[in-house]
């Protein structure tokens, strides 16, 4: 491995935030340090494809220099992590004095970002039910980094509390209120991607926006006044609009279906829509856009099928929420698919302007989660700026 370098620039002991974004099979983290006006990468990087036999694990120096390489199987995250914390007390000579993690789902109790306690982990522990995919995942991350990092505090940040101001006519679904009761409601997700982005603009934001997260995992928020009022995700991640390997919004009746006819189980049911549907599904074998694309230039009619859907969907949206905001000001494309794919951009977006979607008012920024958590660490830290 190699090291830094420029020593005399590293933050000081007590400045370190260590922040981890847990995906569903990748691993994004970064050291951030309090820079002048705002939170500066250290060090970041991904391990991505984990559990797989291609898995990678990447650190990079804030200059983008290699410190660290891996290839072949990561078999799960703390896996990564550890490779992770190596690389930090190689390369690094300093504790971090946070630690801040992605949670996706936060249940219907932890409604802000807030330090992790005993009683935090017991209300994680309670929710699962509510994200069986993605809470057990975080559980077992979060315990791996108080081992590794025992003097840190650490942070849980939740990916649902920017929807927390969506008013009722937005969260109610239409079941018994039993159901709303107990906690099945919209919660919406790509939150901290959605946060990121209202600093990104700051007063610069106008009142309606439409943000569109456009990854893996894909979701379109509607804001006024810089808030969300609507969200496409509702009670999980797999909801809203098709994605890489998750099926979206579906007709119950379909649900239904399988549980009479195919005699699915609950687990059964869940692997479908959630690993073996969206892109992978419609073009018969494949979630990668890129590769998408590069099948659609050769007249694949899966791929464009699988893209054409994708991007119609996002249309849909689009449209939706125009009428609900009453006008759209800001369209905004951030996520790998929104950041990087000209062709999704163009199928979703030509044809628009009648509803006032002019080029100037469309713009593609980097998504910042990473940072954003940071941000929000910082604060509960007590940490001034």
């Amino acid at each position: 491995m190699a090291g830094l370098g420029m020593v005399e620039k590293l933050p000081l002991k007590d400045d370190l935030i260590f922040v981890l974004n847990s995906g569903s099979s990748s691993l994004k983290f970064g050291i951030y340090y309090r820079g002048a006006s705002d939170e500066e990468a250290l060090l970041t990087g991904s391990a991505d494809g984990i559990g797989k036999s291609n898995g990678t694990l990447n650190v990079r120096s804030s200059a983008g220099k290699s410190l660290v390489q891996r290839e072949g199987i990561l078999e799960s995250q703390t896996d990564a992590l550890a490779t992770v914390a190596e690389a930090i007390r190689e390369h690094i000579h300093a504790a971090p004095v946070a630690v801040g993690h992605r949670v996706v789902h936060g249940g219907p109790n932890l409604l802000t970002h807030q330090p992790i306690t005993p009683q935090v982990l017991d209300e994680l522990r309670s929710a699962i039910h509510f994200a069986p995919l993605h809470i057990p995942q975080a559980l077992s991350l979060i315990s791996s980094a108080q081992s590794l990092f025992p003097s840190a505090t650490q942070f849980a940040c939740f990916d649902d509390v920017f929807h927390r101001t969506m008013p009722e006519v937005a969260s109610h679904l239409p079941l018994p209120q039993r159901y709303f009761d107990a906690g099945v409601r919209r919660y919406g997700f790509h939150g901290l991607s959605y946060e990121s982005l209202v600093y990104h603009f700051g007063a610069r934001l106008p009142t309606r926006a439409i943000f569109a997260h456009l990854g893996n995992g894909a979701s379109l928020c509607a804001l006024r006044n810089k808030v969300s009022i609507d969200t496409t995700m509702a009670l999980t991640p797999t909801g809203g609009i098709p994605m890489g390997t998750r099926s979206g919004d579906l007709d119950p009746g379909v649900i239904v279906y399988l549980l009479r006819m195919e005699q699915l189980g609950a687990d059964e049911m869940e692997y479908l829509v959630n690993h073996q549907s969206g892109l992978l599904a419609l073009s018969s074998d494949e979630s990668d856009v890129k590769s998408l694309e590069a099948r659609a230039r050769s007249d694949d009619p899966h791929a464009t099928l699988a893209l054409n859907v994708f991007a119609i969907s996002v249309r849909k949206v689009i449209g939706a929420y125009v009428a609900l905001l009453g006008g759209v000001d800001l369209l905004v494309f951030t996520g790998g698919i929104g950041e990087h794919s000209d062709y999704v951009r163009s199928a979703v977006t030509n044809g628009l302007e009648f509803l006032g979607l002019t080029a100037d008012k469309i713009k593609i920024v980097p998504v910042q989660e990473e940072r954003q958590i940071a941000r929000h660490c910082r604060r509960m830290v007590g940490q001034p700026r």
